[in-house]
Formats: structure tokens, sequence, C-alpha cells
């Protein structure tokens, strides 16, 4: 895929992987716009890298429509759609039998069904005019059931199976669906996860987005 041009939405833009993917790709040519709840964070980074901002929370009902309609506004459309943004759920992180339903719902509204409502706003017309990618940012969370990160795993497991569905769905339409594993990064909700970890071991989220746009620059 080339880049250049490349019409690109990254949800959770204003720091740590969704603002190292604003950096490379727009050294990249591409046209963004960045989405994140932090709006003056999320401004600096826009600067930065001549990018469009949106200040909107993910997970909230109506935030999947007024994205769609940014994105069609400034950018004229998506080519790319990366679901980067994330939330814990309860920290310090917790058992599920201590874990309030509003704590797992937080995890469920960002991680997963902001991500729903996104993708079916945007992949029709990806699908119309027969070409688009869909990234998620997912975790070994979603595969491996470790204590304490009940809410933050499910909502991850459910993001990758959503994914596959959607591929299945869309199949010969070519709109293709990939889930990304970062591994453990040294960012701001990693301290928050575990707050004693040594982050000299932690990947730095300028080395992981630099993987990850290769794997888009490869992509047919």
């Amino acid at each position: 895929m080339n880049l250049e041009k490349t019409r690109i939405v990254i949800t959770g833009a204003s720091r740590g992987l969704g603002a190292a993917l604003a950096r490379t790709l727009s050294s990249k040519g591409a046209r963004l716009l960045l989405v994140a709840r932090g709006a003056q964070a999320l401004d600096a980074v826009a600067k930065e890298t001549g990018a469009h901002a949106l200040a909107a929370d993910v997970g909230a009902p109506g935030a999947a429509l007024t994205i769609a309609a940014a994105a069609q506004q400034l950018l004229g459309g998506v080519d790319v759609l990366i679901h980067n943004a994330s939330v814990l759920g309860p920290t310090p992180l917790k058992e599920l039998l201590d874990t309030t339903d509003a704590e797992f719902d937080s995890a469920l509204q960002v991680n997963l069904l902001g991500p729903f409502r996104l993708t079916r706003a945007l992949a029709g017309a990806m699908a119309l005019k027969g070409r688009g990618l869909v990234v998620q940012v997912t975790s070994d969370a979603a595969t491996s059931a470790y204590p304490t990160w009940g809410a933050y795993g499910v909502s991850k497991a459910g993001l990758e199976h959503l994914g596959r569905i959607w591929g299945a769905e869309l199949e010969g339409r070519g709109v293709k669906f990939v889930s990304f594993d970062p591994g453990e990064m040294d960012t701001r909700l990693h301290a928050e996860a575990m707050p004693d970890a040594d982050r000299a071991v932690l990947a730095r989220p300028e080395a992981v987005a630099s993987r990850l746009v290769a794997q888009l620059e490869a992509a047919p």
C-alpha cells in the first residue's frame, strides 16, 4: 500500500501508540484525522503532524456518526481505519468478583462497542468503492486469561472476533480486517496497569508504530 495521500482515521491519537502512528504516517504523506478525548494533547499532535483533529469519546453512542461525518468533510472519505483507543476498565486492576457493572461497561463501550459503531459507519462506503482496511489494536489479554485483567481482556477478545465476523461478512468486497498486537509498550496505559514494571524492557511506541506502518506498506 502506498501511504502517500492515503486517508486514515486513528482513534486514541493524543498519546502513546496513537500519537506515534500519527507521526510515522504523516512522514509517509498520509492524510490523517486524529480522534481522542483529550483536546489539548490531541491538538498538539495534530499541529505537529499537520493532521486534522476531532475531540471525541469513541465510547459515546453518537461519536461514530460524528467521526464519520468529519472524515467525509475533512478527508473526503476513509481508506484506513485504525481502532487504537483503549481503556483498562477498573484501576487499580480488580478481579471480576470486585468489578462493578459500570467499570465493566466502560471497557466494553470504548474497546468493543465504539469500534463496532465506527466500523459500521465507515465500512459500507469502503465496500462500495471495493477497497478499505480496518486495523484493530488488540492485546495478548484477548487470548490469555490474566487475573485482574477481566474487563479489558473480554473487550479485546470481543474486538478480535468482531473483526473476524466483519471480515467474513465483507469477504469479496475489498474490505480487509487486521488485528495487531503491539505487545508491552512504555505508555501511560501500561503504567496505570502495572506501575512497578521495568520501563527499560518495554517497547517504545515509536518502534511499534514503525512495525505497524511497515505492515500497512506491505499490504496489497
